[in-house]
């Protein structure tokens, strides 16, 4: 099926340059996706094919249409979703923790993927799930999912200029002395492991900022920006400071507090893709990690 991906109507700016200088100018349409929407699409001005090569007037109307790369694979399955905004292009879901993003081997079912699928295909919609940002099964907080390829592109870039910020919280163990700093240490894969990481020499980059919101107790309680994106990477920084999350029994952190790595996805801000109106969300921490906080720190 086709699935629309921009719809706009040409201005003043627009007359004089081709459909083709304006999807990829103003739209931050792909070369890559621009070629599929000529082959495998639709590009439309006034509800007549058009070739990309040819000059806008103002008050054209252009609508650019693809077909998906492949069917969705994920089967639906219904379940309570928190949906803290959503429009043609993006959801911003907040993922409880011990929710798993995508389905894997060891989880064919029961994740966020197929709660989202069934969301979308009540309300008539049938699209593919791309999440933006991923969080770990048991990390909690705000999550973005594209709503189509274009978006996920937009998004895509954004990771790649460091202009999707995404801010998260954590409670460490041990005093954090410094009150701010930053952790730049590549991460690789542990020897003789296909889940834990570590810094290594020969890792990919990571960099991570924190800054210390409390301390009291034995414990520090952290706010993280990171820099990169590598897998567990909060957690490695952290725990090769000596001050692993509290929870996190993978690298070296206890459960005698708290289940799960005290780990929340809590601010999100980045330019919306579409209207370029900038946008902040915020995710007050779960029962969980606020009661951790509370029994360590007094205000």
């Amino acid at each position: 099926m086709l699935e629309e991906l921009i719809r706009f109507t040409a201005d003043e700016a627009d007359a004089g340059h081709t459909v083709r200088d304006v999807l990829q100018k103003r739209y931050g349409v792909s070369r890559r996706l621009l070629i599929r929407a000529k082959f495998k699409g639709l590009i439309t001005r006034n509800g007549q094919l058009v070739f990309v090569n040819e000059k806008l007037q103002a008050g054209d109307e252009i609508a650019v249409m693809v077909s998906e790369d492949a069917e969705e694979t994920v089967a639906p399955e219904d379940m309570p979703l928190t949906i803290r905004y959503e429009d043609d292009d993006l959801m911003v879901i907040a993922k409880p923790s011990g929710l798993v993003v995508h389905p894997t081997g060891n989880h064919a079912g029961g994740t966020l993927a197929n709660g989202v699928i069934a969301y979308w295909q009540k309300r008539g919609e049938h699209r593919r799930f791309r999440a933006v940002n991923r969080l770990d099964k048991d990390t909690s907080g705000l999550l973005i999912v594209a709503k189509n390829q274009w978006a996920h592109e937009q998004f895509s870039r954004m990771q790649q200029e460091r202009t999707l910020h995404r801010i998260y919280q954590a409670i460490a163990e041990g005093v954090v002395e410094s009150d701010e700093g930053k952790i730049d240490a590549p991460i690789g894969l542990a020897e003789d492991s296909f889940i834990t990481r570590q810094v290594r020499p020969d890792g990919q980059t990571a960099v991570t900022h924190f800054r210390v919101l409390d301390r009291g107790n034995g414990m520090s309680h952290l706010e993280l920006k990171l820099d990169t994106g590598r897998t567990h990477q909060i957690r490695v920084h952290m725990s090769s400071l000596g001050h692993p999350l509290a929870g996190d029994d993978l690298y070296g952190g206890s459960r005698e507090y708290i289940g799960r790595q005290a780990l929340h996805a809590s601010r999100l801000s980045f330019i919306h893709p579409r209207s370029g109106i900038s946008m902040e969300l915020t995710e007050p921490l779960p029962a969980d990690m606020s009661h951790l906080a509370a029994t360590f720190f007094t205000k």
